[in-house]
């Protein structure tokens, strides 16, 4: 199994699949960076060479990915939070933070559904 950003990718996808493991990239990132490497988008991850490895790990390595990236955004959303923005005020209140509707679904950010004394179905 192939290692690239601290990241076990597949051996038994095509690599621009197999990218797309790594956070922060996508299949149109993998793509540039395979056509970059100078690989053959089709080919198996298992089927590199120790090469064609060091050249994709190279050109990952221009990106930021993975654990920069991670920092990056939660440093992002702390900051709106301090400033007291309304996606900040939306992430301490754990509710979504891009314009959703609340009354009936948000169930990923609200979690599980409260249940209210004394109101009757009708």
């Amino acid at each position: 199994m192939a290692r690239i950003k601290g990241v076990n990718i597949p051996d038994d996808k095509h690599i621009v699949v197999s990218l797309t493991y790594i956070y922060g990239i996508g299949r149109n990132l993998a793509k540039k960076v395979v056509e970059d490497a100078g690989i053959e988008a089709t080919k198996i991850t298992k089927e590199l060479t120790q090469d064609e490895l060091v050249k994709i790990r190279d050109e990952v390595n221009k990106h930021l990915t993975e654990g920069d990236l991670r920092r990056e955004v939660r440093m992002n959303i702390k900051t709106k939070m301090e400033i007291g923005s309304y996606e900040g005020d939306r992430h301490k209140k754990g509710l979504p933070v891009r314009g959703q509707r609340t009354n009936r679904n948000a169930r990923t950010r609200k979690g599980k559904g409260k249940t209210v004394a004394n109101k009757k179905k009708v």
